[in-house]
């Protein structure tokens, strides 16, 4: 159905959990057998496959009712724009039954929801209930009143010689209309956005413990920030100064695993420990591909065409967007972004004009067109088979022999083009440029120095030293900021062999960075310490989205500052104690130089309050936290941003070492913070400080 494919994925919601968004929240209704019979409210629904069990999500209201203007008969689908998805089955849905297990309610097909309503209709106008219905499965349902209707499941084995199903079994709840059954659905996302920011993940398929994929994970991402919005950002909703920000995934993940190389890796993989293995080579191992030199192109063209295709896409769908594009990485999807980022050009031209066109490529250079590398091959009659597919030089790159055989691709032929292909991406070797900082000076390059213990004093390492040789790709916007969630970025920065940061580097194309992180998580590093080495200091506390700190921080910290204060009382008196009783008794005769000494002690004692309570001191000078420079790289503000653990948390931290590095999908305090420096771009603020 055309009206249901224009549909933007806006139609689709986050998994069907209770939250602070839902528009209605419908609990069991009773019905009166003596009221009059009226027609039953339609509400659409969507299947998606979780867990490989069907389960069946209301659109909003909003959407339901737009889908209720376009209906018609026939079957309908909802496919996903952005992102490769299966498509679901959509439907108008009157009539449900109580799920097997999970209590949720199950609606049923269209054709028997109508012959449901109608012996209900003639029920209610004649007053005659106890009406009996077989189902196309065989099921029976019966109407015993309005609020008794009850669904059997046919006994196995009960109609082995052809008799008629019976009502044996557990009964299952039958209701009519989406007002009886308890589910929420959401009142709608605003039409105006924003912002627009890309997610990448990071290794694996799945980005949670949950094993959801990077789309979910998206999806309740969003979903926390539509909640936030209409929480902390009431004044500029009310004002119709904001709308919302648009989260779309990116994926790389099934591209690189679709090249061919989990064939062979099973290949050589041993049989045993066969899920432990699995496990590996699909989620561990994409660490290694990204230093891979072959492998780390793929990742990075992926990542960045991905990218460049949405944000066309985007725009095309939404002609009005005037906003502006951030981008997030989890994990090793922070590092990308961040390789990505440093070999960007500074000089993308007028960024508006390129919008305009939506036929920009990827800055490959002065290279020769697809067309004339296949009449190079003598290949170029299979040139219109591409362009039908809309297969470009990236694409092709990407393609293995089994997609080229789907096209209709001789053998020959296909063996001469991966050939070509796999050759030229290899000969492609460096084609980054010396990153330089804001200010202009001269960074050393790369082969100055041999490794970060050659750095001297004043001088910087490249910071692109140790990357993988590929050639980056161009991304066609100018990211504003870029969030890292869980980054592991200082460490492979170090690992490179990059010992500081210049403290005047800033991305060519991207003005703001933040590293946010759970203090517990045990892929992140810090990235500050790396600008200026010199000092110590703890990163930016974020604060909880419902103010001030969390209480078992702020006793934490209440507990430690008085236990400060009575060790440093204690000593201190300790000290005066042992002094008095250690000093030396002084001889008779000299009395009077006892009394000078005497009258002079407490002169010395003023002069040198140190020696009384040193401590003490220096916990005053930590309590007056001066500014810390800490370089452009997020424009001068602070870089390293941490969350603050949960009460439950703090008892074993190795417990939940793995939780804490998959938490910020669901996490508020990621998602305000995300949206607070956003807005803040726009001149858009908080309704209240968060303290």
């Amino acid at each position: 159905m055309s009206s249901v494919q224009s549909q933007q994925e806006q139609l689709s919601q986050s998994d069907p959990s209770p939250s602070s968004n839902s528009c209605s929240s419908f609990e069991l209704i009773d019905m009166d057998a003596g009221s009059l019979y009226e027609p039953v409210s339609p509400h659409w629904f969507y299947c998606k496959i979780i867990d490989s069990k069907e389960t069946w999500i209301p659109f909003n209201s909003e959407d339901s009712q737009q889908l209720e203007e376009a209906y018609n008969s026939g079957e309908r689908m909802r496919y996903a724009v952005y992102w490769d998805e299966l498509a679901s089955e959509v439907r108008r849905c009157t009539w449900f039954y109580k799920g097997d297990k999970d209590n949720k309610y199950v609606p049923y097909s269209e054709s028997f929801s109508q012959v449901l309503e109608e012996t209900y209709m003639l029920a209610v106008t004649l007053d005659e209930w106890k009406k009996k219905l077989e189902s196309p499965n065989r099921e029976i349902i019966i109407l015993h009143n309005p609020k008794l209707m009850v669904h059997y499941q046919p006994v196995a084995g009960s109609d082995d010689w052809g008799s008629a199903p019976t009502e044996q079994g557990r009964p299952r709840t039958v209701k009519r209309g989406v007002e009886n059954i308890s589910v929420d659905i959401h009142c709608g996302e605003p039409l105006q956005i924003d912002h627009l920011v890309f997610v990448v993940h990071g290794i694996g398929p799945a980005c949670d413990l949950r094993f959801r994929s990077i789309v979910q994970c998206v999806n309740d991402f969003r979903s926390v920030s539509l909640n936030l919005l209409q929480t902390h950002f009431k004044k500029a909703q009310e004002n119709q100064q904001i709308g919302r920000v648009e989260f779309l995934p990116v994926n790389w993940h099934s591209p690189l695993h679709s090249t061919g190389v989990d064939v062979d890796l099973q290949r050589i993989t041993l049989p045993s420990i066969n899920r432990l293995r699995h496990f590996t080579n699909d989620t561990i191992l994409d660490v290694f591909f990204y230093n891979s030199p072959t492998y780390c192109q793929t990742i990075v063209d992926t990542v960045a065409s991905e990218m460049n295709r949405i944000y066309t896409l985007f725009l095309q769908r939404n002609p009005d967007f005037k906003g502006g594009v951030s981008i997030a990485g989890h994990s090793l999807g922070s590092l990308i972004l961040f390789d990505i980022l440093t070999n960007q050009k500074d000089s993308l031209g007028d960024i508006d004009s390129e919008k305009d066109s939506l036929n920009i490529v990827m800055d490959q250079g002065d290279t020769p067109t697809l067309e004339e590398d296949l009449k190079k091959l003598q290949l170029s009659e299979f040139f219109d088979i591409f362009e039908k597919e809309k297969v470009d030089k990236e694409a092709l790159a990407l393609c293995t022999d089994r997609d080229l055989q789907e096209m209709g691709i001789p053998l020959g032929p296909r063996k001469k083009i991966l050939n070509y292909f796999s050759t030229r991406k290899n000969a492609t070797g460096i084609n980054r440029p010396t990153l330089q900082p804001a200010s202009g000076a001269n960074i050393p390059k790369e082969s100055e120095f041999c490794s970060s213990s050659n750095a001297r004093n004043g001088d910087y390492l490249d910071v692109g030293i140790g990357q993988v040789s590929v050639k980056y790709p161009r991304l066609i916007y100018k990211p504003e900021i870029f969030f890292a969630f869980g980054s592991p970025i200082g460490m492979f920065l170090t690992v490179r062999g990059l010992k500081r940061i210049d403290p005047n580097y800033r991305f060519p194309t991207c003005k703001g960075f933040f590293n946010i992180y759970h203090p517990f998580d045990p892929v992140a590093y810090r990235i500050e310490p790396m600008v200026v080495p010199g000092v110590e200091f703890e990163p930016m506390l974020i604060p909880h989205h419902k103010g001030r700190k969390r209480m078992h921080l702020e006793l934490r910290e209440g507990l430690t500052r008085m236990s400060m204060d009575l060790k440093n009382n204690l000593l201190g008196s300790l000290r005066m104690a042992w002094k008095s009783f250690t000093r030396a008794p002084y001889p008779a005769l000299q009395v009077s130089e006892a009394a000078e000494e005497t009258e002079a002690e407490p002169e010395s004692t003023s002069e040198k309050p140190s020696d009384v309570n040193p401590e003490e001191t220096s916990v005053a000078d930590k309590e007056e936290v001066l500014p810390i420079n800490v370089g452009m790289l997020n424009g001068g503000q602070r870089i390293d941003y941490v969350l603050q653990e949960k009460p439950i948390e703090s008892f074993n931290e190795y417990l939940f070492a793995l939780q804490s590095h998959l938490c910020y999908w669901e996490s508020e305090d990621t998602v305000l913070l995300v949206l607070k420096e956003i807005y803040q771009t726009q001149g858009i603020f908080l309704d209240q400080p968060l303290q």
